[in-house]
């Protein structure tokens, strides 16, 4: 009798239920969404006056809630930035049986759902009597979003050799001069993650602005929500859409140019 052999999946076939996926619920909606910002809601052919919409706003609108969430992500992640990193430098530093407790206190509210928490932060303006605004917005912003910050910012940090800083120490550095010589370069990977997973999403929120912001504070994700929301400008907020996904493409791919550079450069220094 012949033994039947073991089926052996391949790497390929291995991924084929995730392209599946991804088609479903990722190509295909692009597809769809790309159909109504070509196309003219009232005739039904093709056009693209739903892309020059966005641009020849008289009241110039559009392009200042453009520069609005520019702005309100760029603070966001700066602010992220500048509170994750120390942390994240402290928890990577920490004896390993207290390191697990004190990154799951600050990875903890990931596990509650993003309105749940932004509703918390509204019930807490409210009981200080701030109300809504820019402040509220940007607490928001910066509660809803650090983690995001912290989480690779510690990975990157605590995979870095500690012998890097001894021979910097044995070689007559001092803390300060192996930090910025030595640690800063090595956490660069983290920080770009850190910055892109938090500004990204950031640019095109809308729910945070709907709960602590007012018509003022308005971004880029608000305008497309309002534009598709209403049917006879949901081919307008479609094209809205598209322009923002080319915005954070382009980003993502100078941060990734940057990255790269950086990278070949932490190579040169150590041949």
């Amino acid at each position: 009798m012949t033994k039947l052999r073991p089926y052996r999946f391949k790497r390929q076939q291995l991924a084929f239920p995730y392209m599946l996926i991804t088609a479903a619920l990722v190509i295909v909606p692009l597809f769809i969404l790309l159909y109504y910002a070509c196309t003219d809601y009232a005739t039904g052919k093709v056009s693209l006056m739903n892309f020059a919409a966005f641009f020849i706003d008289r009241e110039n609108t559009n392009l200042a809630t453009l520069g609005r969430s520019f702005f309100m992500a760029f603070l966001t992640t700066v602010i992220c930035l500048g509170l994750g990193y120390p942390l994240a430098y402290v928890l990577s530093r920490s004896p390993f049986n207290r390191r697990g407790i004190l990154i799951m206190i600050f990875i903890m509210p990931m596990w509650i759902n993003s309105l749940l928490r932004m509703f918390a932060v509204k019930n807490m303006m409210e009981l200080f009597g701030v109300g809504s605004g820019f402040g509220a917005v940007l607490t928001g912003m910066v509660y809803d979003f650090f983690p995001f910050m912290l989480l690779p910012l510690f990975t990157s940090l605590s995979n870095i050799d500690r012998s890097y800083d001894e021979a910097s120490n044995d070689l007559g550095a001092t803390p300060l001069v192996t930090f910025i010589k030595v640690t800063l370069p090595l956490s660069v990977p983290g920080i770009i993650s850190g910055v892109l997973m938090v500004f990204m999403p950031t640019i095109s929120t809308f729910a945070v602005v709907e709960m602590l912001g007012s018509q003022d504070q308005n971004m880029l994700g608000n305008l497309i929500n309002e534009n598709i929301s209403f049917a006879p400008t949901r081919n307008v907020g479609a094209a809205y859409a598209f322009i923002l996904l080319i915005l954070v493409a382009a980003t993502m791919l100078i941060a990734n140019l940057a990255g790269g550079k950086q990278k070949g450069r932490e190579a040169a220094n150590l041949l």
